[in-house]
């Protein structure tokens, strides 16, 4: 037997265990960026280690980046939302559609922020109506989503039978920049300052905390828990509807097929961030890593030749090696 002295505390058998678990999944997410930035720096350095390049990534990372932050939030309250590029898509397209309507084929600066504000309002509404009827019908978020996800691009498709609406001159948001720095990169690091202290230091971020951890005592402890969750589905709305007008400032035209797989990348970036599917755990500047992992991994196989579809293929082992090892932690701490 061991000697044991007073005053001294023995460890809870499995601490070590569920120690070291808690570690690797904070330093996986950093550690495979690392990775990826040294061996494109080694494979491509003239075509990877370049200004451009890194002004080019950030700029592409800043649609997913707004997006994975209303996701994050939904994933950590026990939700998912699969409908996240169809929304996108809808935005976009009611956006452009007020531009058109307001300002006809040349476009007024009132008629661009009138639809800057529809497709920002489509998107919050969108988000609304997805948290409204998950609470409403009991349904699970994954089946509610993903016939959302479904309608959203319906009506994106026919809203101008199958064709973008094109928006010349709408470029500020998407090529725009202030002190060198692209308007699209500001609003998007704005945008995780305040939701990092959203969920950190008000009422609503311990609550999604709370909810995704355990709902029902959550519920018992006196938390609206159906006010709080379509609150927290609308922010995801409205962040989505930024995105949207983002990505239509960019391009100058509204895609009724803008977003369409999109929804993998943000659920993908956040699970790799260190987010736990089964709820109450995640943060925000995991999620930004992981959003940066992908774009970085993607903007590396294109430059090394590698196809889409082998992307798909990488990604996809990414996702299952992040939700393995958040399971495996899960099982370890029992």
């Amino acid at each position: 037997m061991e000697a044991s002295f007073p005053g001294t505390m023995t460890p809870e058998p499995g601490t070590d265990i569920r120690f070291k678990m808690k570690l690797l999944r904070q330093l996986l997410p950093f550690a495979s960026l690392l990775l990826i930035l040294i061996a494109l720096s080694v494979l491509v350095p003239d075509k990877f280690l370049t200004a451009d390049n890194f002004l080019n990534i950030f700029r592409r990372s800043s649609v997913n980046a707004i997006i994975a932050v209303g996701m994050t939030a939904i994933i950590i309250s026990g939700g998912i939302d699969l409908s996240v590029g169809s929304m996108m898509a809808l935005a976009g397209m009611v956006g452009a559609w007020a531009m058109q309507k307001m300002g006809g084929d040349l476009l007024t600066p009132q008629a661009m922020w009138l639809g800057t504000f529809a497709g920002i309002a489509t998107g919050m509404l969108a988000g609304f109506l997805n948290g409204a009827l998950i609470n409403g019908l009991k349904l699970p978020p994954f089946i509610l989503t993903l016939g959302t996800m479904s309608a959203f691009r319906g009506i994106a498709y026919v809203m101008n039978d199958g064709q973008p609406y094109n928006v010349p001159g709408y470029k500020f948001l998407g090529n725009g920049q202030t002190f060198g720095v692209p308007i699209s990169i500001v609003i998007a690091l704005v945008i995780v300052v305040v939701a990092i202290l959203i969920l950190n230091r008000t009422t609503l971020g311990r609550y999604t905390y709370a909810i995704g951890a355990n709902r029902t005592a959550t519920l018992y402890s006196g938390v609206n828990v159906t006010r709080n969750l379509i609150i927290i589905y609308t922010l995801a709305g409205l962040l989505v509807g930024i995105a949207s007008m983002i990505a239509t400032s960019r391009t100058v035209s509204a895609q009724p097929t803008a977003g369409i797989g999109l929804e993998l990348d943000i659920i993908a970036a956040v699970v790799i961030g260190g987010a736990s599917l089964n709820g109450g755990r995640g943060t925000i500047v995991g999620t930004m890593i992981g959003t940066l992992l992908i774009s970085f991994l993607r903007n590396g196989c294109t430059l090394v030749g590698i196809s889409t579809n082998v992307q798909l293929i990488v990604i996809g082992v990414i996702i299952v090696v992040a939700v393995s090892v958040d399971q495996l932690a899960r099982g370890k701490s029992r």
